[in-house]
């Protein structure tokens, strides 16, 4: 049976990639891949995480795409390289989501995106086409609209560097782990019951 609605369903940890995994450059963006730091013990910590029978999801808006500072072809190349540094440490993500379109983009990014924070379309999409348990699973962010999107989704919530309560406008998180780096969050997390969040 290959199907992921007969094999017993899978949790996540949806991790922001800027400021979580990846230092955000002071020009605001990765303009290539000579602009892209990995953040100390992040390689290890997600290493562990994927043997420990966590699948590993990036995600994150990536504005600079719509706002046409970017184009999509570069932002892809970056990602790709993303993941095969990961990937040559052995850290192997299931899935990579960047949200490149928003209403007020330039054409032809111009268009809503499911996938756009504080949307909960990457944890849903995560979950009908993997079949990922979104009560077993976390999001592992240190911004409010990833927060409060995993909040929506039904996920657990960890701050990684982060306030005990965050707001941005007239949205508001409390989350309820949080760590001083990656590796800290998630080995907290280990630490922690596997709790199920009541309705």
């Amino acid at each position: 049976m290959t199907q992921f609605h007969n094999r017993q369903p899978r949790r996540a940890l949806f991790i922001a990639r800027w400021n979580v995994v990846l230092q955000k450059p002071t020009f605001g963006h990765a303009r290539t891949m000579a602009d892209v730091s990995f953040l100390p013990g992040v390689t290890d910590a997600l290493f562990h995480a994927g043997q420990q029978g966590w699948q590993i999801y990036l995600f994150g808006n990536e504005d600079q795409v719509p706002d046409g500072r970017q184009s999509l072809e570069d932002w892809l190349a970056i990602d790709a390289g993303i993941l095969e540094h990961l990937r040559s440490h052995g850290v192997q993500i299931t899935r990579s989501y960047a949200a490149t379109e928003h209403p007020e983009g330039v054409p032809p990014y111009d268009k809503e995106s499911v996938y756009a924070l504080p949307n909960t379309g990457v944890m849903h999409h995560a979950r009908q086409e993997d079949g990922i348990d979104l009560d077993e699973s976390w999001v592992v962010a240190n911004d409010v609209l990833s927060l409060v999107a995993g909040w929506r989704a039904g996920c657990h919530t960890a701050g990684v560097a982060t306030p005990r309560i965050m707001q941005a406008g007239n949205l508001s998180v409390e989350p309820e782990l949080i760590g001083r780096d990656l590796g800290h969050t998630l080995a907290s997390m280990g630490a922690r019951p596997r709790i199920r969040r009541s309705a």
